[in-house]
């Protein structure tokens, strides 16, 4: 096995495990299992439902669509997994937003937060965009900037019981509304960078 494709393996256990732990207040509820964002159930039910119950559709779709192998072979399945992909981040990423902007972690965790949905909006719209004009170039760029974003579902949750035991938990989740997507984020240009200085064969 290669580094790619254990890298790939890698991205696409966690999202799904990730995706599927995120459905757990289906079985107990907000207030058990995210007491962090029960604030949001008397007066944003809709948006924190929309969010929580729809982004991890998009986690789970993610790493399959940079499957060579299904592009080759189910281009139809491809796009329309696309199509799914992108209406699960309209809904979840407007709603994240909406989230963000009435955070109960205070205007510097508001921030982090609602300047990852805009730019998880604003990727993946670009992306479909270029798909639709046939820039499959440009599309894929695109995707990866914006799978770097909705890989941040993983980041947070990697990330956050340590930055909670480090920092205690209201400073961690400060900390983390910015360290689960900026990284990947630069990650993901610098890795781009690489592809686009790479001689042509």
């Amino acid at each position: 096995m290669t580094v790619a494709t254990l890298r790939q393996w890698t991205i696409a256990i966690l999202s799904v495990l990730v995706a599927l732990v995120s459905w757990r207040f289906l079985v107990f509820g907000v207030e058990l299992s995210m007491p962090f964002m029960a604030h949001h159930l008397e007066p944003r039910a809709l948006a924190l439902f929309a969010h929580i119950g729809v982004a991890p559709v998009a986690l789970v779709i993610m790493p399959f669509q940079f499957s060579a192998r299904l592009r080759g072979s189910r281009p139809r399945l491809h796009r329309w997994l696309g199509r799914v992909y992108a209406l699960a981040i309209l809904v979840s990423g407007v709603a994240g937003l909406s989230l963000a902007v009435n955070s109960s972690a205070g205007p510097v965790a508001g921030m982090g937060f609602g300047l990852l949905a805009v730019l998880w909006l604003v990727t993946t719209a670009r992306a479909v965009w270029l798909a639709m004009q046939h820039r499959i170039a440009e599309h894929q760029v695109w995707m990866i900037r914006s799978a770097a974003l909705t890989f941040a579902a993983v980041t947070l949750r990697l990330y956050l019981p340590a930055l909670a035991a480090g920092f205690g938990f209201d400073t961690g989740y400060v900390l983390v509304a910015w360290l689960c997507w900026v990284p990947n984020l630069i990650v993901a240009e610098w890795w781009l960078a690489r592809r686009r200085a790479r001689p042509a064969a």
